[in-house]
């Protein structure tokens, strides 16, 4: 039922991936099942127009089929999403940071650019090589919703819809390698397995209460070892509100990085 639904073709119905997301599956969810049926039927003709769909597709917008897709979508999560979750979550806390750090050396140009391969910023236009289909996003005034997606396989996408608030959908960095057995025995003999593994998730970015869970310690176990660390010179922590962000410092880096290539 999925596949004809969401179809690797130059488009597919805007309604299936709602702004409502920001906040998680269930919003999202709940979105899909609150689009007016005028939408719903505007957006699956032309999804019909752009590539051969079954024609039980044009009548999603029945209430009774919405619910279907609705529990299938919450089910297909469940099975093939939740089981990787943790992986997925650490990339992009990978992103957040890697984004962070262009922000402040560069600027919002820096960022832009630094999207994917095939964005490029000219100011004041942000082009997309290698795109679906050839459109122009104006923003008039409105702010640009950039999520990396782990499933976004070669090209940035965006809403087709203008009147839809302006996102763009780039694949995210993956760019990480898991260390060696090796690797982390050494790591471990130099530091200790809790401040090894601490250390070692402070490279996306990580909370004091995320550390402990990451290293399997309490918060107050996991702050004692990021005080170290941070004594150490290996992180440096910023504190923001009521939660304090660890991330590595060039020599932390350094360290892991001879730790990779050794």
């Amino acid at each position: 039922m999925l596949l004809p639904l969401f179809p690797r073709a130059r488009y597919f119905a805007d309604f299936l991936t709602p702004f409502e997301g920001v906040d998680g599956l269930e919003p999202a969810l709940e979105a899909i099942l609150a689009t007016p049926d005028g939408q719903v039927n505007h957006e699956m003709a032309r999804a019909a127009r752009a590539s051969r769909v079954p024609s039980w597709t044009l009548r999603v917008a029945e209430k009774s089929l919405r619910g279907d897709l609705v529990h299938l979508l919450r089910a297909y999560h469940r099975t093939v999403i939740t089981p990787h979750e943790e992986d997925i979550q650490e990339t992009f806390q990978a992103e957040r940071a890697r984004h962070a750090r262009s922000m402040l050396a560069e600027g919002t140009a820096g960022l832009l650019a630094g999207l994917s391969p095939s964005v490029r910023w000219r100011h004041p236009v942000l082009e997309v090589s290698d795109y679906p289909a050839e459109s122009d996003v104006h923003l008039s005034g409105r702010g640009l919703l950039l999520i990396p997606s782990y499933f976004c396989w070669k090209s940035p996408i965006a809403l087709a819809d203008p009147r839809l608030p302006p996102v763009l959908l780039y694949p995210v960095h993956k760019v990480l390698t898991a260390a060696s057995t090796q690797d982390e025995a050494a790591l471990h003999a130099l530091l200790g397995r809790t401040r090894a593994v601490i250390l070692r998730a402070t490279a996306t970015g990580v909370t004091t209460s995320e550390a402990a869970r990451r290293a399997g310690v309490s918060t107050g176990t996991a702050t004692h070892h990021t005080t170290a660390l941070r004594d150490s010179g290996l992180i440096t922590t910023h504190r923001r509100a009521n939660y304090a962000l660890h991330t590595l410092t060039t020599l932390g880096a350094a360290l892991l990085g001879a730790q990779q290539t050794s």
